[in-house]
């Protein structure tokens, strides 16, 4: 896909880009999580636009070109009223388009509403449109040291919602710090796995989608929210997601994803005599190997030994013991921290009691469940 920049001396340069699959954008954190008062064809117009600055060589004036033919091919428009329809979809996001940012500043927080896309200039007799983004949006796009994401264009292309470009964005955000501390160390492991795993309270996700007074009733907000957004995500993209709902009471207080980077058959680096590939299979075996003779010394295996949760067969699988490491004895420590270790007694001789045969073939996730359950009454209670 071309876009056009422009030289100092005023001459256009065409620059020759990758496909569409290799095509990447870069964006600071705080306008993922910012609110997109927008809908979803605005919302990839902006992404696309974003796509073609060269961030190693941002453009002065905030300017890069299209190519009308790519930009209809991006939205999968071939019909002949497509320039009406382009010219109403630019009206739309110059009228009503804008982020919401909120930044912390000072003893509080700064609150920003950019238009992100004030100028938008094409002719009936080029093929080129001309994209000024506005100064304030450029320190989101630009010379980013930290504290940034990249996501796949070609995976935005695919989204058909506004709510699954938004989850997209946030849940690309969190993989990527996921990767990085893989990759650079300076988490403990808990902290690494959360990035894979993230959490987000209800009130944080109304607010990011913009549904703080829409579908109030959580069945209709899980059903065009949640679950359309997430199996879009999941067929389209480079992720497999799921997610697990966080009760509070009877509420609905928090949700957790749970995302997977998909292996494509023609990603070189899972071939077998790929070096990256064998390194990053070693540093993830050692790690599962570490926690598992953590778990092994863990008090807390024994306890679960104690109360029939765990078997002496479970004590064989690695993936069991690690991920009780990693995701279920720190919320053990934080009962224990409150309630002493007959807390987390008591608690285990609850979950036997409740145990069903179905829990067992994933204890893992049954454990984790029941103590993410049980720990929001108990700090309550410690008010």
């Amino acid at each position: 896909m071309p876009i056009i920049t422009e030289k100092q001396n005023n001459q256009k340069q065409v620059l020759t880009l990758n496909d569409l699959e290799k095509r990447k954008v870069v964006e600071h954190n705080s306008l993922i999580t910012s609110i997109a008062k927008m809908d979803k064809t605005p919302l990839k117009m902006f992404e696309l636009a974003v796509s073609c600055i060269d961030t190693e060589n941002p453009p002065k004036d905030n300017t890069v070109y299209l190519s009308k033919t790519d930009l209809f091919a991006f939205f999968k428009v071939s019909d002949n009223d497509k320039h009406s329809r382009f010219k109403q979809a630019v009206e739309k996001m110059q009228k009503q388009a804008f982020f919401q940012i909120k930044e912390e500043a000072g003893k509080g927080f700064k609150f920003k509403s950019i238009v992100p896309i004030p100028y938008v200039e094409w002719t009936d007799y080029n093929d080129e449109v001309k994209i000024e983004f506005h100064r304030e949006i450029m320190p989101y796009l630009i010379n980013l040291k930290k504290n940034f994401t990249q996501h796949a264009l070609s995976d935005i292309a695919e989204l058909n919602s506004k709510y699954s470009i938004i989850l997209y964005r946030w849940l690309s955000m969190n993989y990527n710090q996921y990767e990085h501390y893989s990759y650079k160390g300076g988490r403990r492991v808990e902290q690494v796995e959360a990035y894979r795993n993230p959490t987000i309270s209800m009130e944080e996700l109304r607010i990011m989608t913009d549904t703080v007074n829409e579908y109030k009733d959580f069945r209709n907000f899980e059903k065009r929210i949640l679950k359309n957004s997430i199996e879009e995500i999941t067929e389209h993209t480079s992720f497999n997601v799921t997610y697990e709902k966080v009760k509070k009471g009877r509420s609905i207080d928090s949700i957790v994803f749970h995302i997977e980077k998909k292996r494509m058959a023609d990603d070189n680096s899972y071939k077998l005599d790929d070096r990256a590939y064998q390194e990053d299979k070693a540093r993830k075996a050692e790690t599962e190997d570490m926690l598992t003779v953590q778990a092994l010394k863990s008090p807390y295996t024994k306890l679960l030994m104690e109360h029939f949760l765990l078997s002496y067969l479970d004590l064989t699988d690695t993936k069991i013991l690690s991920g009780l490491q990693a995701h279920v004895y720190p919320l053990y420590d934080e009962l224990k921290d409150l309630r002493g270790l007959n807390g987390v007694k008591d608690h285990l001789s609850y979950v036997g009691a409740k145990q069903e045969d179905y829990s067992k073939k994933n204890i893992c996730k049954y454990l984790k469940k029941a103590i993410e359950q049980y720990l929001p009454t108990v700090k309550r209670q410690d008010l």
